[in-house]
C-alpha cells in the first residue's frame, strides 16, 4: 500500500533540476519507497516558475504529473478563508501561498508528513498544535 505524503516545491524542483543541490539526495529519497506524493496547484506553479530556465525540465515535470508521480489536492474557494487565516497567523514569517495551501491540504486530508527542503514546516502548526513532520530534512 502506498503511503500518502505531501511534497513542497523545493523537492520537486530538485527532482527536475540536475544542478540543484538536493537533486541527488531527492533521487535517493524516492528510490525504493512507495510514496504517493500529494501537492497543490500552487506548489506546481511555484516549481514551474523556478524551472523556467529549462523548458525540458518543465515538460518532464508535467509528464511526471500526467503519469501519476504526484496527485493534485484541490484547494477550493472555501479553503481560501483558511489560507488567509494562516497568512495572518504567520505574518512574521511570512507564509507563502503555496505553503498555506499545503497546510490546508494537511488539515483536509489528514496527511501529517511532508517532503520539503526548508524549515518552514517546523514552525507551522495544525489545529491542536500538531505539526507536519518534514521527513526529508530530519
Amino acid at each position: 500500500m502506498m503511503k500518502s505524503i505531501l511534497i513542497d516545491a523545493g523537492p520537486i524542483i530538485a527532482l527536475f533540476d540536475r544542478d540543484d543541490r538536493y537533486h541527488v539526495r531527492m533521487l535517493g529519497f524516492i528510490k525504493g519507497k512507495n510514496y504517493r506524493f500529494v501537492t497543490t496547484t500552487a506548489v506546481i506553479t511555484e516549481a514551474m516558475h523556478m524551472l523556467d530556465f529549462n523548458v525540458n525540465a518543465q515538460i518532464d515535470l508535467l509528464k511526471w504529473i500526467i503519469n501519476g508521480g504526484v496527485t493534485l489536492h484541490c484547494i477550493t474557494s472555501p479553503d481560501i478563508v483558511r489560507v488567509r487565516e494562516l497568512t495572518e497567523k504567520y505574518r512574521d514569517r511570512p507564509m507563502d501561498f503555496a505553503d498555506a495551501t499545503l497546510v490546508t491540504a494537511a488539515e483536509r486530508t489528514g496527511i501529517r508528513e511532508i517532503v520539503s527542503v526548508d524549515s518552514d514546516f517546523d514552525i507551522y502548526r495544525l489545529p491542536g498544535e500538531e505539526h507536519i513532520q518534514n521527513v526529508f530534512m530530519r
